[in-house]
């Protein structure tokens, strides 16, 4: 019996270890494959069979090309105006939202909160062209306020926030209102401070969503100045001819900042996931 048991065990391993291979294979594979891609140099043969991840001719050319080609400079400042916006709107809104949702009663709180699940199953292409027209209509097509604008404030930040505030326990409110804090004070000083974590997580969620978003911005801004860097990188592909490793070495010049900001932040990252957790 305890042989059979153990023999058990092992399967029940090995098969736990050789999903986790396949799934760390399709999660990283492609960033390894677009790193080794972007460091290959003429002599190099990108459409090789089988495939090679050591270049023969290493080189930083292809960066350098991405630089020269591009400006690549002006599209991360115009980046990261979008993603300050997007960062500002999202943690306040949220915040706010979140605390009215969790922790105030008034009639309708149920119904609002519904719809706020209810807008998350809504795919962004059924109300792209409503957005657009209102955006055109308040006369923002063709600026960074009109790609930051409809991601201003998620729902499923709101609902993070909202979660993180119902998990703080009423004694700590009750405390203040007997001490005569008023409602501001006991949202700022008292139940703020208890959900920096899941503020930390909105504001990389709206970091990275802001940053990564190629098809608003292709739909609002027509002048070249005033791209994003993802809309920028599109440049690097030509018409008639394009170069995978150009492409690839632009990819992950505009992920940089990313992996930059969770490198920064990932202690926070996951203390506020555990803290904003959707709970039963």
């Amino acid at each position: 019996m305890k042989q059979r048991h153990s023999t058990r065990v092992t399967i029940v391993k090995t098969f736990q270890y050789l999903v986790l291979i396949l799934m760390f294979l399709i999660l990283v594979g492609p960033f390894v494959w677009e790193l080794s891609l972007s460091f290959k140099g003429r002599g190099d043969n990108v459409y090789a069979v089988p495939p090679y991840l050591i270049p023969k001719t290493p080189t930083l050319d292809n960066y350098r090309s991405v630089f020269k080609q591009v400006p690549v400079f002006r599209y991360i400042i115009n980046t990261l105006i979008v993603a300050v916006i997007s960062i500002a709107g999202n943690v306040i809104f949220s915040t706010m939202a979140g605390y009215a949702l969790g922790r105030l009663k008034w009639k309708g709180r149920s119904l609002v909160y519904s719809i706020f699940i209810g807008t998350m199953v809504i795919p962004l292409e059924g109300v792209m062209i409503s957005q657009f027209i209102i955006i055109r209509n308040m006369n923002l097509q063709n600026t960074l306020l009109a790609v930051a604008l409809p991601g201003l404030c998620g729902a499923i930040n709101i609902l993070l926030m909202t979660n993180a505030f119902k998990s703080i326990p009423k004694e700590l409110e009750e405390s203040a209102m007997v001490d005569g804090a008023n409602l501001w004070q006991r949202f700022l000083y008292i139940c703020v401070p208890q959900v920096k974590g899941t503020m930390t997580v909105i504001g990389i969620f709206a970091f990275v969503g802001s940053w990564n978003d190629f098809l608003w911005p292709l739909i609002v801004i027509s002048d070249e100045k005033q791209y994003t860097l993802t809309l920028g990188m599109n440049r690097l592909k030509g018409m008639f001819i394009q170069d995978p490793r150009l492409i690839a070495a632009g990819a992950l010049v505009s992920l940089i900042p990313i992996i930059i900001m969770f490198c920064c932040f990932q202690k926070y990252f996951f203390r506020g996931l555990e803290q904003g957790g959707i709970k039963g």
